[in-house]
């Protein structure tokens, strides 16, 4: 059994505070990331923006003063690609009833972590499609990077192809995603954002003294356009969700989707923040996981009011504990620094999409790490574990990803009578599976 050290000295405020601010700087890019995802749903940037913000400020806040972790939780990477392009895109649905379907999926994930139901969900879900599922995310949110900077274009003939790199866009995408590579490989602090910012520079010149983005910016020839510095807050999302749409039959399979990526996607930071920092209670479980997973419920929950998609513990937080955080201090720090960005939306807002294209691309490259732990010998869970993760980019839908890996793997492990393989979880789990593909047709 693994245990904490109760006789470690506890770092000090000042160690805190620097850990806050070196957790805010990795994290801070989804200010900007998250409204470009979302944006493409038909949501308002200025409106995204500032759901972000303070969903980021008081769910970071909670997880400081109550589950007392060093933990930033903040809108997630993968939730939002599916929020705009598996439920609003994929199923046709408006904005509005996709946040209903959050905030849904928050008191659902708040149900489960109060009844402490959290154990038995985990376990019947097996690990390889649960680290499968993470990667397929990661190479989704990939797709959509490429896809954002027109890297990756529609063809008739292969369906997709690479663009023409002597393009000025793509040969400035290709500068950003390279140069961001090895600001994240030489490790400096804040690598994504700095990225983010010093693509936006090189873009500038895009339209002004070379290339036109005419095609790629509703008509506009130049692809950086200042609109000023500072602007009131957007709360124009606060209480725009739909609830009694969202709760129609056809809508619970996001709902579960959303719930369950959420938890998953949860523990997993859970886990790998308290390997890191050795943050583990006295039955080896990570440190005051029940209170983290319960804020990381409230966040969702909050998310749907405001106007964002789930918010979820972000892993990134292990930078700060690299740097000696340990206790809730530094997430309060962390959260606190969101604030002054509700007043920079016009300056925010000029960042185009092949700025932080570059990220989603390498964010997509770190969710790629669980394919390491599938036994790609096992080929009654390889297969399943496959499935999963390579329909979720090549059918544009991280729910079709999911569902066929379940119920590929329930078929597969009954076909060659493993039959104790298959937890009772799964089988319901199935269940709503085929009436979502029932539903969907």
């Amino acid at each position: 059994m693994i245990q904490s050290i109760p006789d470690k000295p506890a770092p000090s405020r000042r160690i805190e505070v620097l850990a806050g601010i070196s957790t805010f700087l990795a994290t801070m890019y989804i200010i900007v990331v998250n409204p470009a995802i979302l944006s493409q749903s038909g949501l308002p940037f200025s409106g995204v923006l500032t759901a972000t913000v303070l969903l980021s400020f008081f769910s970071s806040l909670m997880m400081g003063l109550y589950a007392r972790n060093p933990i930033v939780v903040a809108p997630g990477m993968g939730l939002n690609a599916f929020f705009t392009f598996s439920a609003v895109k994929g199923m046709d649905i408006s904005p509005s009833v996709a946040l209903g379907a959050v905030f849904w999926a928050g008191i659902l994930f708040l149900l489960l972590s109060l009844a402490n139901i959290r154990t038995a969900i985990v376990h019947a879900i097996p690990k390889p499609l649960r680290y499968a599922v993470s990667a397929g995310i990661g190479l989704f949110i990939t797709l959509i990077g490429f896809e954002n900077a027109r890297f990756i274009v529609a063809n008739p003939a292969t369906l997709v192809s690479l663009a023409n790199i002597s393009d000025p866009i793509i040969l400035t995408f290709i500068f950003g995603l390279l140069l961001t590579a090895v600001l994240i490989v030489r490790r400096v602090t804040g690598a994504i954002i700095v990225g983010i910012m010093l693509t936006t520079f090189a873009a500038i010149p895009i339209g002004r003294l070379w290339g036109d983005a005419t095609a790629v910016n509703s008509g506009q020839k130049t692809l950086v356009n200042f609109q000023g510095l500072f602007a009131a807050p957007d709360f124009s999302l606060i209480g725009s969700l739909d609830l009694l749409g969202a709760l129609q039959w056809s809508l619970w399979p996001v709902i579960f989707a959303f719930a369950f990526t959420d938890l998953f996607d949860s523990l997993s930071t859970f886990v790998g923040v308290a390997e890191a920092a050795n943050l583990y209670d006295e039955t080896g479980e990570p440190r005051n996981v029940k209170q983290s997973l319960l804020t990381d419920a409230v966040a969702t929950t909050l998310a749907g009011v405001l106007g964002t998609s789930p918010g979820t513990a972000y892993i990134e937080s292990a930078v700060g504990i690299e740097q000696g955080g340990r206790t809730g201090l530094t997430a309060i720090v962390a959260g606190s620094l969101f604030l002054p960005f509700l007043f920079l939306s016009p300056l925010l807002s000029v960042i185009p999409a092949i700025a932080t294209a570059p990220a989603l691309v390498l964010v997509g490259s770190f969710m790629m790490r669980p394919v390491t732990k599938i036994n790609w010998g096992k080929l009654d869970e390889a297969i399943p574990a496959f499935l999963a993760l390579v329909l979720i980019p090549f059918s544009y839908s991280i729910t079709q990803g999911i569902i066929w890996g379940f119920l590929s793997w329930t078929i597969i492990k009954v076909a060659v009578g493993k039959y104790d393989e298959v937890p009772v979880g799964l089988w319901v789990v199935d269940i709503f599976c085929v009436l979502s593909l029932v539903a969907g047709h």
